[in-house]
């Protein structure tokens, strides 16, 4: 949101100073009291005003100008100035709007919005619209691309929030909440960092996490609704080599639906212009090896 006045800042004081050089020079020309004596010499001196002078208020109504623009105590320019700051601020960390066209004929859309920048605390949703078909053979192109239903708006809220750590024992906090009311699943989870420099393009990065999924079932005729609980601990190690734009990483995870340890390794190689290819080798709960290998953009502004 720009303030500005209805002339510009820049061009206000020219405009003042033609607007009283104008009125200076129209009341020493027109209001000279007749009786006014005036010295021999100073008379011979003085120039009488020629008509044909350019009248710089020519065309301009003197009683609907807008003087109260002039009037403009200096040590105010600073809360002005200060005001238009905090405007730019607001609108900068107002909702901040996405939309993503998806296959099937939905939209995907994400709002957030930064609540505190003290802890980077920042709240949001994340939405699949779908749109209404409005012929049958809308209707019909749309269950042939979901496997023969109607796809259905469904969203999430979320709750994230960025703490500093506890001195030497880990260097940040992230805790973040998010609640899906139409699939009835609710999750908590928190992390904490601690980066440990190896050399001058070399460093190591440990985290912890933890997290607690809660899945609800609706209630039917004669049969109440179940809740029930899925707690979970994951634990990282990843070693950058900042030179060669490389990172790896090597983890485990463990969660109250498994019976063991289930690790990870994996890497990842930027290429050029934040052009990043990864690849990573987990097990799963059924024994089987999950092997995956991705390539990305990435850009923040």
């Amino acid at each position: 949101m720009e303030f500005s006045t209805g002339f510009g800042w820049t061009r206000l004081p020219v405009l003042a100073a033609v607007f009283i050089l104008g009125s200076v020079l129209t009341v020493s020309a027109q209001i000279i009291p007749p009786t006014a004596a005036m010295p021999d010499e100073d008379a011979e001196a003085a120039e009488a005003p020629d008509v044909n002078d350019p009248d710089v208020l020519r065309g301009i109504d003197v009683d609907k100008l807008d003087w109260g623009q002039l009037a403009i105590d200096a040590s105010t320019l600073n809360d002005i100035i200060a005001a238009k700051k905090r405007a730019q601020a607001a609108a900068k960390d107002g909702l901040n709007w996405a939309t993503t066209a998806n296959a099937n004929g939905s939209s995907a859309v994400t709002v957030k919005q930064s609540v505190s920048s003290f802890w980077d605390a920042r709240i949001g949703a994340d939405m699949t619209v779908t749109s209404e078909p409005r012929t049958m053979s809308e209707l019909l192109a749309q269950k042939a691309t979901n496997g023969g239903s109607v796809p259905q708006s469904s969203g999430s809220a979320w709750a994230a929030a960025t703490a500093p750590g506890a001195g030497a024992i880990w260097d940040k906090t992230a805790v973040e909440a998010r609640v899906d009311p139409g699939a009835e699943q609710s999750k908590l989870g928190a992390s904490l960092t601690k980066s440990v420099p190896l050399s001058n393009d070399t460093s190591l990065t440990l985290q912890n996490g933890y997290s607690v999924n809660q899945q609800g079932t609706t209630a039917l005729p004669g049969v109440g609704g179940r809740i029930t609980r899925n707690y979970g601990t994951e634990q990282s190690a990843k070693v950058t080599l900042t030179d060669t734009g490389t990172s790896i990483t090597a983890g485990q995870s463990l969660s109250t639906t498994d019976d063991k340890w289930l690790r990870k390794v994996g890497a990842e190689q930027k290429l050029f212009d934040n052009v990043t290819v990864s690849g990573s080798v987990g097990e799963t709960s059924q024994g089987a090896i999950n092997k995956s290998l991705t390539a990305g953009f990435k850009k923040s502004w």
